[in-house]
């Protein structure tokens, strides 16, 4: 494992992995020291040196794309929501509109799968029909807007977003949309498959359906040139709010003013993502088809609702989006799949079941104090950063102080008012969902931005940093191994979950989350020279990352991935200090399991990235995640990290 000459920045960044299961997993606690392969070098592959044995004899699961020890803590998790969900859905006595019969009467829906058989696409032929009808482009456009979670969106992408320079404002944003077009070869085939499958699943023939695919396939293919690529749009400068009727006269054939008001997203400004597409948009809505157009739609209200309608429907798209595009060879159980789409739906209602019964009070303040000793380094660190003027310190220090936490559960439950479920109509239930997280997002246009909501749910494993709250949010279902263990000592805790709120608490101070203020304001705090010094240190990682290959040659792409690279070089660094300097063990040269404390922070750090992936997933994971592969995420930041030297 080579060093790479980088100092260790003020950066941190988000953690976020793909969470796939299915076998049961074994109670390990701690360190997995099975998993280790002790042959290869620590200071050559630290990632191999943990995870080596496991990587060589780990089969992954048929009906997974990964196998690791996040996906055994996904695996459990599920099996904590199923106990739930089944005692939910069992208890018949409960009160109509309570928690417990919504939760249970959703999940008994979905798993009734006689019923969702016998109606096959049914629910879907009132909106293919009202497509039929469509008849002109004012008229496409009308459908467009009044039916936004039925193909709509996929041409006008609407949304009721917080202002980046108003971070207390709601304001219409626009966004670029439509499109799912695959670049390699293989795989536009499969898209092409995959439109027709579920065309001739609607009574289309084949031959029709096939044409019809490969229409929008071409019309697709025009959109994209319009389209910003992922690191363009990871630019937060380029904020281009502009007035209605100004943008509305650029794209006269949209009779944007008219769409907006269908939307209920009627506003004097908004905040156009990127103007091209709106300006393509304009152009292609009157020089391709209409029937293309209509065929778009349809394509894209049948896609949005596939997995919920008969199993033809489920397995055309299990075909392409599981099979093509990650290798996953079977599909997962439908419990499973239920107990996601319940926690995807309705994620605070059964978070407060979830809450009630797996998330102890002790874990929820011993979090707290973790926060608060990361909180203390953090700005020890800034303090003696010796590339960083005073000016632009004393703003860092304000900001960082201006950060707040959420651990474990929102302080304000949502409700879902109005939203009846019937334990006899699954897509009802969805259907009534989607629209009431719609209305639920249109609703606050014209409100203040209510700083206290999640955007995730507490089963959740993950955590996220918000740049325009400056917030870190830490659900409870991260928090257990190995991501946390109660029973470990400090050593592994603050290598594993210390690490992962270091990266949530320091996202602010990243190559993106660096252009906000305290108060989550797109605004610029830094002295010139400071920024510049900082785009020289992060170039440094951006060369470093693009040196990186897997599958024989495919890069690692280091400007896209540097905001994660920055974050898990800026996170396990503060981690390790605060372990270091605020914990006993820190000060302390005892052996465990015959590792110092140092080392065993080091391992299991690189422990909760152990994870085997399908060469599928990987190859996706280059092409469309922001985070660099799991190795890399291991090796990278301890390649510049002196004390792992130290321990090894």
């Amino acid at each position: 494992m080579n060093r790479a000459s980088f100092p260790v920045l003020l950066a941190g960044g988000a953690l976020a992995l793909a969470f796939v299961t299915n076998d049961e997993p074994k109670p390990v606690r701690g360190f997995d020291l099975s998993g280790m392969d002790k042959s290869v070098s620590p200071r050559e592959d630290f990632y191999r040196y943990v995870n080596g044995n496991f990587l060589k004899n780990t089969e992954i699961p048929a009906s997974q794309t990964s196998w690791g020890l996040v996906d055994m803590l996904y695996e459990a998790n599920q099996r904590s929501l199923k106990t739930l969900l089944d005692a939910a859905s069992a208890d018949h006595k409960a009160a109509k509109g309570s928690l417990t019969q919504r939760v249970g009467d959703f999940y008994a829906s979905g798993l009734d799968s006689l019923a969702i058989e016998k109606r096959g696409y049914e629910p879907l032929k009132p909106i293919l029909a009202e497509i039929d009808k469509i008849k002109s482009v004012n008229e496409f456009l009308t459908y467009a807007a009044a039916h936004p979670l039925e193909g709509g969106s996929a041409i006008l992408n609407a949304g009721v977003i917080q202002d980046s320079r108003s971070p207390d404002v709601h304001i219409v944003g626009l966004r670029q949309t439509g499109i799912v077009l695959p670049k390699a070869v293989k795989i536009r085939k499969a898209y092409v498959e995959y439109i027709t499958t579920l065309f001739t699943l609607t009574g289309t023939p084949e031959a029709t359906a096939r044409q019809q695919a490969v229409d929008i396939l071409a019309l697709e293919t025009k959109i994209a040139a319009s389209y910003t690529g992922r690191i363009e749009q990871r630019d937060s400068v380029k904020y281009n709010k502009v007035a209605q009727t100004d943008f509305a006269a650029k794209v006269p054939n949209l009779n944007l003013s008219a769409r907006l008001a269908a939307l209920r997203m009627n506003s004097d400004s908004i905040i156009v993502d990127n103007p091209n597409y709106y300006e393509t948009l304009n152009s292609l809505i009157q020089s391709e088809p209409l029937e293309t157009w209509k065929n778009k739609v349809k394509f894209a209200a049948l896609g949005r609702a596939a997995n919920f309608l008969s199993s033809p429907f489920v397995g055309a798209s299990f075909e392409y989006y599981g099979k093509t595009l990650t290798g996953q060879k079977v599909q997962e159980d439908l419990w499973k799949r239920r107990a996601g789409n319940t926690d995807a739906m309705m994620g605070e209602l059964l978070g407060q079941l979830y809450v009630r019964d797996y998330f102890k009070p002790e874990s929820k303040k011993r979090m707290d104090e973790l926060v608060a000793n990361l909180r203390t380094v953090f700005a020890r660190r800034i303090e003696k950063l010796g590339w960083m003027s005073a000016e632009t310190k004393a703003q860092a220090l304000r900001k960082l102080a201006a950060l707040t936490s959420q651990i474990g559960y929102p302080t304000k439950w949502k409700a879902y008012e109005g939203v009846v479920i019937n334990r006899n109509d699954f897509f009802g239930n969805v259907k009534a969902l989607a629209q009431w997280r719609h209305n639920d997002m249109v609703g606050r246009l014209g409100k203040p931005v209510d700083k206290t909501e999640w955007g995730m749910t507490p089963p959740t494993v993950n955590a996220r940093y918000s740049v325009g709250r400056n917030e870190i949010i830490i659900p409870a279902g991260i928090l257990q191994w190995p991501y946390f263990d109660p029973n470990a000592d400090d050593a592994v805790n603050y290598g594993a979950i210390g690490t992962v709120i270091g990266h949530e608490m320091t996202h602010g101070f990243d190559d993106h989350g660096r252009q906000y203020n305290y108060m989550g304001m797109l605004r610029n705090w830094w002295k010139k020279e400071d920024s510049d010094l900082f785009k020289r240190k992060a170039q440094l990682v951006i060369d470093q990352y693009d040196n990186y290959t897997v599958l024989g040659g495919l890069h690692v792409k280091g400007k896209f991935t540097l905001s994660e690279n920055l974050a898990d070089l800026g996170g396990m660094s503060i981690a390790y200090e605060a372990f270091k300097t605020l914990t006993p063990e820190g000060k302390s040269t005892e052996k465990i399991d015959g590792f110092t404390p140092d080392q065993r922070f080091f391992i299991g750090f690189a422990q909760m990235l152990r994870r085997k992936m399908r060469d599928e997933a990987i190859r996706l994971q280059v092409i469309m995640d922001p985070h660099s592969p799991d190795e890399f995420r291991t090796n990278g930041p301890l390649s510049n990290f002196e004390p792992f030297y130290e321990a090894f």
